[in-house]
């Protein structure tokens, strides 16, 4: 059995701007890399069961780079999002009201690759980046 790691963030934003912001492409190309020296230049989401979220994310050296790639298990608009990734492991981001504002939860599977922190820590800076991006976005 495979570790679960919990992230999240409270978003100043209401839930379906949220949820738009979180599974748009050209808000996703925006918002899914965990550091300034990273990108995400291409991004796909057919959001329905058994549809395909494809992100692309690249050193903006082009030193490195990979397919972030899942097929939904789960879609509860506006409500809960379930996929599997490629390599087996699940996924499942939550949002829920609190107030005007969002709690985004995830909570994933680990990898074998790299320590259990090492990937919380990588995940909270992309949800990070998303609660700074979702924040200052005009929508």
């Amino acid at each position: 059995m495979r570790e679960r790691i919990a992230i999240e963030a409270i978003v100043e934003r209401k839930r379906n701007e949220v949820w738009a912001l979180w599974n748009e492409p050209e808000h996703i190309t925006r918002w899914n890399f965990a550091s300034d020296d990273w990108c995400c230049p291409r991004a796909v989401n057919d959001l329905r069961v058994g549809g395909r979220l494809l992100s692309r994310m690249e050193a903006k050296d082009g030193s490195f780079g990979f397919d972030f790639e899942a097929i939904y298990d789960e879609v509860d608009h506006e409500a809960k999002l379930a996929y599997t990734l490629t390599d087996g492991r699940r996924v499942e981001t939550c949002f829920a009201d609190i107030g005007d504002s969002t709690r985004v939860s995830t909570l994933f599977e680990a990898e074998d690759e790299n320590s259990a922190e090492l990937q919380r820590m990588g995940w909270q800076a992309i949800l990070d980046n998303f609660k700074q991006y979702a924040e200052t976005s005009p929508r």
